[in-house]
């Protein structure tokens, strides 16, 4: 692993986002991913990425 963010590949963002989505913290997830994302070149991948990892703000259920 890098210390300079930068350096991150779509790879390491794409595993530290599966890593967060097993650990149970999909907001983390979905920003990991959309990072993955942004710097994906194919925008049918980034799609791919981004429905793999939804906004979890966007798709929870409020409960009373």
């Amino acid at each position: 692993m890098t210390s300079d963010p930068a350096d991150l590949t779509v790879a390491d963002h794409l595993d530290a986002a599966r890593e967060m989505a097993a650990a149970n913290r999909p907001f983390l997830a979905h920003l990991l991913a959309e990072e993955a994302a942004r710097r994906t070149p194919d925008p049918a991948t980034a799609a791919g990425i981004r429905a793999a990892f939804p906004d979890s703000a966007l798709t929870r259920e409020e409960t009373d």
